[in-house]
């Protein structure tokens, strides 16, 4: 099994390291950044599975994924990251990634994770996913949940203003403040991400 794991920090490449050459994988390659994992893959062929951080130098966003997916000729390639949000992670499995690890998952479950995007399944960390998500439900108060729903018909600030006899200006702070709840980029996808949830 050939495992390239990509990180701009020296010493979770090496604790994941650590972990598989525990397990008796036998060929474990490192690397700092988008660059120098996509060099590494142009040199020695494609791997079994690439880790990739999702934060480090050259990833920007998930386009170093499509990169990374592209060059290691459709082989697995999983996002790893200790900040990103539970809406990356869903992102990342719907642009392809073979899965998402965050890096407070213990050796054995990173492990049993890694064996599972080798043989083609797709690892979805799903208490990651379900914690979030009774969190939000839970935190948004009546008037942002009357917002979210004219989002979800499609509607315009002003026009939410009008139905629930506000100002526009309101509306807008709203609509900032759910953007932030529901860690969406914008009102679109705050409103693909509510339907998700079924929030309203």
């Amino acid at each position: 099994m050939r495992i390239l794991i990509a990180d701009d920090h020296g010493m979770v490449r090496d604790t994941i390291a650590l972990f598989l050459e525990t397990e008796g994988v036998e060929q474990i390659v490192r690397a700092e950044s988008l660059d120098a994992a996509l060099a590494a893959v142009r040199g020695t062929g494609s791997f079994d599975l690439v880790l990739l951080d999702y934060n480090m130098p050259g990833m920007l966003g998930l386009s170093g994924l499509e990169r990374m997916r592209a060059a290691n000729d459709g082989r697995p390639v999983a996002i790893l990251s200790g900040t990103a949000t539970p809406t990356i992670a869903r992102d990342a499995i719907s642009a392809g990634a073979a899965g998402f690890l965050p890096k407070t998952l213990d050796a054995r479950s990173m492990i049993s994770a890694i064996r599972q995007m080798v043989a083609g399944k797709t690892y979805v960390p799903f208490d990651f996913l379900e914690r979030d998500a009774a969190r939000t439900v839970g935190n948004l108060t009546e008037r942002e949940t009357e917002v979210l729903r004219g989002l979800c018909e499609g509607k315009s600030n002003k026009e939410i203003a009008r139905d629930l006899m506000l100002q526009e200006v309101t509306i807008k702070l709203h609509v900032k403040t759910l953007c932030r709840k529901l860690d969406a980029r914008n009102r679109t996808q705050a409103a693909m991400i509510a339907r998700d949830l079924s929030l309203v």
